[in-house]
């Protein structure tokens, strides 16, 4: 039986899957927005943040990989609004945590329904693409950043103006998702036929007429450029806060306000990069985005407020357009393992934030928050390695 053919992206259900993502990365943000009103409550230091994010975000990465293999193999619709429980879960806790370990418990919930979530949704966004897959994801993936950014602005209105049990009001945006996901499911159980014949038909690396090895390679290289943008991601997305609290003498509502601007920089340059990658290629986005955000980087550490406030704006627009083109370069290289590619990436990135928050936050105990931003400075010169990669445009 012939299945109908490929008629331009899926809107409907890019906006649902957006929109879910939206509410799954606002609900998880609100766990680093609240981090000094954490810190005050239960008297934690910068190593016991970090080992907070790192506990998130580790529960967020180890099963992304395995999720995707899996999906890959048997397709799993109705998985996506099961991985929302997860995060209804955790935000539950969290809003009721009494210790120390129950907040480490409720962060492990929340990243565990963030590891269900991404692959299978990644997948559906290359499912309704029609064929533009930088735009398909770029869709995807700014419905998270805006959640990202959201969350810190709910969290200063919400919960820091009335405490630690507010957070369970964020579990309807988790019912919320779940509604939306459940109808995804059900498109995504009729529209299996939309990745079924790539997938069927390609070997890795058959359309590139590349060896295995230098496949292997060129996801190596990959993964370090995810490493250098998480590290430093992980520097603001944790510290931000207390570092202009402790330079400027913000309070926290301004701090916050900070963070908001940088996270919706990201959404932004997360929905630039993708449609840019469809275009002029994703080696081009990468390479510009990953070592052309060094020289911000370089300057931040040594600005006024005012020049602090443009200079994680510029940052945030630079570095986040290279997610979309690093995932779907990713995902031609291995044609057929979208949910693979998409849990290793998606794992990875948030196995390193967690790994960079827990050793950023050591480093701060030990020297200043000043001298992380300082270091973490640098790492956008990894991006000389884009150099590395093979040009697949077609």
């Amino acid at each position: 039986m012939n299945q109908p053919t490929h008629s331009g992206p899926a809107f409907r259900v890019l906006g649902a899957i957006s929109v879910s993502h939206m509410l799954n990365d606002m609900m998880q943000s609100i766990l680093l927005a609240i981090y000094p009103m954490l810190q005050a409550h239960f008297s934690l230091n910068f190593a016991q943040i970090g080992l907070l994010t790192l506990t998130y975000q580790v529960s967020a990465s180890l099963l992304q990989p395995a999720v995707g293999f899996i999906t890959d193999r048997r397709p799993l619709p109705y998985s996506l609004p099961a991985g929302m429980g997860f995060t209804l879960a955790g935000l539950l806790l969290l809003s009721v945590a009494p210790t120390y370990g129950f907040l480490l418990v409720a962060a492990a919930l929340v990243g565990t329904g963030s590891s269900v979530f991404h692959p299978e949704s990644s997948r559906v966004a290359r499912m309704a693409s029609g064929g533009r897959y930088g735009l398909a994801q770029s869709v995807f993936q700014v419905g998270g950043n805006a959640g990202a950014a959201l969350g810190p602005l709910l969290a200063a209105a919400i919960i820091i103006a009335h405490g630690q049990r507010s957070v369970a009001w964020f579990s309807l945006a988790a019912l919320i998702g779940m509604a939306l996901l459940t109808g995804v499911g059900r498109w995504y159980a009729a529209n299996r036929w939309r990745l079924a014949p790539k997938a069927r038909t390609l070997r890795a690396g058959e359309e590139l007429a590349l060896s295995r090895r230098r496949i292997a390679f060129t996801l190596g290289v990959l993964l370090v450029l995810i490493f250098s943008k998480y590290f430093y991601l992980a520097s603001l997305n944790s510290y931000l806060t207390f570092y202009l609290i402790g330079k400027f003498a913000l309070t926290v509502r301004a701090a916050q306000m900070f963070l908001f601007l940088f996270l919706a920089a990201v959404a932004i340059g997360v929905l630039i990069g993708g449609p840019v990658g469809d275009r002029i290629g994703r080696k081009a986005v990468i390479w510009g985005s990953i070592l052309g955000v060094a020289p911000f980087t370089l300057l931040l550490p040594h600005a006024n407020l005012l020049w602090t406030g443009v200079l994680v704006v510029i940052i945030g627009l630079v570095l986040a357009s290279a997610f979309p083109a690093i995932l779907v370069y990713a995902q031609e290289l291995l044609p057929g393992k979208v949910g693979m590619v998409a849990g290793l990436f998606f794992g990875f990135s948030f196995g390193m934030g967690g790994i960079g928050a827990a050793v950023l936050g050591h480093l701060a105990d030990q020297t200043s928050i000043h001298y992380v931003y300082q270091v973490c400075a640098y790492l956008p010169l990894l991006g000389l390695c884009a150099a590395l990669l093979p040009d697949i445009r077609s």
